[in-house]
């Protein structure tokens, strides 16, 4: 009984140091590829075999097809990515997934406590992040082999015992319970490949072959779909219809093969004879190779498929985030990437407001107040939305710089915000210019002109510095800001000398200078703006 217990905690430790090594050494390769990683996954078009390599490439740095899975899942929900995208990712996540059990089966166990020694020497003694980030990989590496070893070694004792090889007979007789074995375990762990690395740990104990390692393989894969069909709870029906994509591809590809299992098993012991860990490695990438291929040709039939299942689209939000989505922080690189693309489309809004608020305030058009509101509504959810995700992700593991951005975002979100409450000031100035039915000279026409063409530059000129991180765009917002406080200076007074010359009534000449005001404030912050990637380039 005891050794049973035994035998229970050395697998479980195994397991746990398996697990361990492997996020940290995806961490690690994710971290080291940073930007790369982001523009990878921008490069997803709607070219299908561009999309699978891009899930091959991003899965087998990430660790984890799971992790991707619900990347997609996050992106669709973000409208980043359409249904025939997020198929090819996830077609080749299964693909990419399969390099861990490569690794895993090349026996490198009696080297681990090298690559550890290795690995911490470099994170201990490494000041540069990169270089801790190649030591974080080495380590994970080594933390993966010597799970491995634990594992292998809590279940020698399986090999000679005749329950468990009465079970294994069970489950090479019988491919659904194989199927149903593997689809549990990897539910259960939320891994593929931890469940496979548990396989290759039992073959090299010599306590499984290849005829009962095949079914739960097989299995394994549509466990893995559990991850993402957890995160699409919640998400729109275009995620939802990604998830389970997914589910249907993996199971799809089962029903396929359970025929040719028999053949499988006759082809991977040609390539690795006596080699019962190699052969489990094989099987798992000819498996998701050969189900991509014979799949990608239907990926159309597959959402057609699934439009039946979840029938309809979603209503287009008018309000709330686009971009940004809590799943997507599996990976802080992207995820700060996207935070920057909502505060783009929170600042083109309050540039949309200022637009609208002036054109209001010359046309007295009170339809474009209207609208000026709603968008105002929608700057206010942004702001709430990006703040607590921003609050969120600098929690998250980030580089410096990434971490620079994160925290100049949270005043450059601010600076919109009041942007959009200027702009809505000037909205409320256009109703009381329209209901009083104000009109004003052609001078002071002018000058308002002149004073919100300037304001309008330097709003569209920091917005434009902030998303591309142009330093050159940025330094030229201080000369325009300047302009607008010359003119507003020099507007004041005139307006003073037509007050003084009876041109302009008191009421009207009130209107005149708050909305010079707002303009000028308007300017300050999109100053500001402009000085965040000053500040963040430094």
């Amino acid at each position: 009984m005891k050794d049973g217990i035994f035998t229970i905690i050395e697998l479980l430790g195994g397991l746990g140091l398996f697990l361990y090594g492997m996020k940290l050494m995806g961490d690690g390769l994710e971290n080291s590829a940073g930007d790369k990683l982001k523009k990878i996954l921008e490069k997803v078009t709607s070219n299908p075999f561009m999309a699978v390599t891009v899930g091959a490439i991003v899965t087998a740095v990430v660790q984890s097809s799971s992790a991707t899975t619900v990347m997609v899942v996050g992106f669709v929900n973000a409208g980043l990515m359409n249904l025939a995208q997020a198929a090819g990712v996830i077609m080749g996540a299964n693909i990419g997934t399969t390099i861990t059990a490569q690794l895993v089966a090349f026996k490198l166990t009696d080297y681990a406590p090298m690559f550890i020694a290795i690995g911490a020497l470099i994170v201990m003694s490494a000041k540069a992040k990169k270089r801790r980030e190649i030591g974080n990989i080495i380590l994970g590496f080594g933390i993966l082999f010597l799970g491995m070893s634990t594992m292998s070694g809590a279940m020698k004792p399986l090999a000679t015992s005749p329950v468990f090889s009465n079970m294994v007979v069970a489950i090479g007789n019988n491919w659904f319970i194989g199927i149903f074995v593997g689809l549990a375990m990897t539910a259960v762990l939320q891994s593929s490949s931890a469940t496979t690395g548990i396989l290759i740990s039992l073959a090299t104990a010599g306590a499984i072959n290849i005829q009962a390692a095949l079914p739960i393989l097989f299995g394994c894969n549509i466990g893995t779909c559990v991850t993402a069909l957890l995160a699409c709870v919640g998400a729109n029906k275009t995620a939802k219809k990604a998830a389970i994509i997914h589910l249907l591809f993996n199971i799809i590809g089962t029903i396929i093969f359970v025929p040719f299992i028999p053949m499988m098993v006759k082809v991977v012991m040609q390539i690795s004879p006596g080699d019962v860990s190699r052969q489990i490695a094989n099987s798992h990438t000819i498996f998701n190779i050969v189900a991509t291929i014979v799949m990608f040709p239907f990926i159309k039939v597959l959402i057609n498929l699934v439009n039946k299942l979840i029938p309809g689209e979603d209503e287009i939000e008018k309000v709330g985030p686009k971009y940004i989505d809590d799943k997507i922080l599996e990976t802080p690189v992207i995820a700060a990437g996207q935070v920057i693309k909502e505060t783009i489309r929170m600042a083109n809004k309050a540039r949309q407001n200022l637009e609208l608020s002036m054109e209001a305030f010359n046309n007295d058009d009170d339809k474009l107040v209207e609208k000026v509101y709603e968008n105002e509504k929608i700057i206010n959810v942004l702001e709430e939305a990006i703040t607590a995700y921003l609050v969120k992700l600098s929690k998250c593991d980030l580089s410096d710089k990434e971490k620079n951005i994160v925290a100049a975002t949270f005043h450059v979100i601010t600076d919109i915000e009041r942007i959009g409450d200027h702009a809505e000031n000037i909205a409320e100035l256009a109703l009381q210019k329209s209901f009083k039915k104000i009109k004003y000279s052609q001078e002071a026409i002018k000058e308002l002109e002149i004073v919100y063409n300037n304001t309008l530059e330097a709003l569209s000129i920091s917005i434009e510095a902030y998303e591309n991180r142009d330093l050159l765009k940025a330094d030229t917002v201080y000369g325009v800001e300047q302009k607008i406080d010359v003119s507003q200076k020099e507007y004041r007074d005139n307006h003073i000398k037509r007050l003084n010359e009876g041109k302009c009534g008191a009421y009207e000449g009130a209107i005149f200078v708050d909305l010079l005001s707002n303009l000028e404030r308007i300017g300050d912050h999109a100053t500001n703006i402009a000085d965040s990637v000053i500040q963040n380039s430094k």
